[in-house]
């Protein structure tokens, strides 16, 4: 009996059913994905990082970007920066101040324009904001510019069918004549101004005004190098045109104007620097019968353009 019962116990006895499962796992699965898709596969990896490069690249052509903050202190430089229509986010106004005739103006300016924020602020406050700068209660904060790409500037200019028309700045460390050859970029048709990231004018408010509201509608771009960006620029088939007074080419007898063109102007005392000089295609001279020594770069900028859009009519 107990032999019997060992016999019964080795039989198996109803078992779940795999509901298919095996059967589908003998079906084909279609064919094998390249390699690039295969997850793990080598080729996969390569293809990824490739697209993470790509997108970097994308991400910074979208922009050159951004200035800091910046404030407008006093009352006179906060009247004139709302009268040139100075982007601002927000004025600061001090508690219990004497109502003049420019506080009035400025509070009518601001209700005028819209889109900024009006605070009232004790003066300690204000002074802290300031370090300590003689305010005199109003305080108007100018939001970070937001730079173009130099590669944007070549891309206007194909989107309006024409050739480039670009000036770089070389060392030019004033903001007002930052604004004075935006000014007249935008006078004679060109599609913005390039400055170096470091050492150069910046799109501060002094620059906005000079600019006299034309810096809204002409993109300033910002250059990690500027060598390689002229570099880049002659690849993408722009003649590099450099300011000197010491120039081998009057500025007259230079064709290349009338063509894809990048204009480069140095700073005043120093002009063009020893790598950008190298670079360009030509440098040119402006004739000056009268006798002085230099331009400033705002002014030398202007002639040129002028020149450039003659010749383009």
């Amino acid at each position: 009996m107990a032999a019997n019962n060992r016999r019964m116990s080795g039989k198996k006895g109803a078992q779940v059913g795999s509901g298919g499962q095996r059967r589908r796992g003998l079906e084909g699965k279609g064919p094998t994905p390249p390699a690039e898709m295969r997850k793990g596969h080598a080729k996969q990896r390569a293809a990824a990082a490739k697209a993470r490069r790509v997108q970097g690249r994308s991400q910074q052509r979208r922009g050159g970007g951004r200035s800091t903050s910046e404030l407008v202190v006093g009352r006179n430089p906060v009247v004139e920066a709302l009268r040139e229509g100075v982007p601002a986010s927000t004025l600061y106004v001090q508690q219990f101040i004497d109502n003049d005739e420019r506080v009035r103006e400025a509070l009518q300016l601001v209700a005028e324009r819209g889109g900024i924020n009006l605070m009232e602020a004790p003066r300690p406050e204000l002074d802290r904001m300031t370090n300590g700068l003689n305010h005199q209660g109003l305080v108007l904060q100018v939001p970070p510019y937001e730079y173009a790409h130099p590669e944007d500037l070549l891309d206007a200019a194909a989107d309006e069918g024409e050739d480039p028309l670009v000036v770089a700045l070389d060392g030019v460390t004033d903001p007002r004549n930052l604004g004075a050859v935006v000014r007249s970029v935008s006078a004679f048709g060109g599609h913005g101004v390039v400055v170096p990231e470091r050492r150069s004018a910046g799109m501060t408010a002094g620059a906005w005004k000079t600019s006299a509201g034309t810096a809204a509608r002409t993109p300033v771009a910002r250059a990690t190098n500027l060598t390689r960006t002229l570099e880049a620029y002659k690849k993408a088939g722009l003649t590099v045109v450099g300011l000197a007074a010491d120039g081998e080419v009057e500025l007259g007898d230079l064709e290349a104007l009338g063509g894809p063109v990048a204009i480069v102007v140095g700073s005043e005392g120093k002009g063009l620097s020893r790598l950008v000089g190298e670079t360009c295609d030509f440098r040119v001279r402006i004739p000056m019968p009268g006798g002085a020594e230099s331009l400033n770069a705002g002014v030398a900028a202007g002639i040129v353009l002028y020149e450039a859009a003659r010749r383009r009519s």
